[in-house]
């Protein structure tokens, strides 16, 4: 049902409906939030990235040749324009590291973001860069094992061992009890 909502949606936004790729766009910013902001600390960044990819999905919708694969194409188009921007950064000078997220971020959040999105960050807190990339790929679009190794050219084995080395640190950080 949802795919043939999505490959309906998309039909319509290559007819030139700007209706309906805004609500593609709207049924995805959540994650795409959530995504941007595991690549990137900086609220300024994190709108540049999804901004881009929107423009990006926008001009290139006529490229994507299997609908149902809209999630993954979107989702690559977002994490190569937060890459783009993180190099960015990097050659502008000694900037702090943008993907260093702290404290601060999870307030700035907080004022910005559903409570919901808050929350997810703060889960997400202990974990180191790549841990909360692969959790958020993982939890957040639904993304099979094997094609979050695809996508960040890893081993699925690699992989399925940091989500487990993920929600093994989460545990004990929240639930020190229980563990």
């Amino acid at each position: 049902m949802e795919h043939d909502k999505t490959a309906g949606l998309i039909l319509r936004a290559r007819n030139g409906d700007a209706d309906a790729f805004v609500e593609l766009m709207e049924q995805n910013k959540q994650s795409m939030y959530k995504t941007a902001k595991a690549w990137l600390s900086q609220e300024e960044d994190v709108a540049d990235a999804i901004s881009e990819t929107i423009l990006d999905c926008f001009e290139h919708l006529d490229t994507l040749r299997e609908p149902q694969y809209f999630k993954t194409w979107l989702v690559r188009i977002l994490i190569n324009n937060c890459s783009n921007i993180r190099r960015q950064n990097q050659k502008s000078g000694p900037a702090a590291d943008p993907g260093i997220w702290d404290r601060n971020d999870a307030a700035r959040v907080g004022n910005s973001a559903p409570e919901d999105n808050r929350a997810f960050l703060e889960y997400l807190e202990p974990l180191n860069e790549e841990d909360r990339r692969l959790m958020i790929l993982f939890y957040v679009w639904g993304f099979r094992t094997r094609e979050i190794a695809k996508l960040l050219h890893l081993q699925e084995t690699t992989v399925k061992a940091r989500l487990q080395r993920g929600r093994e640190k989460i545990k004990k950080s929240f639930f020190p009890l229980v563990v």
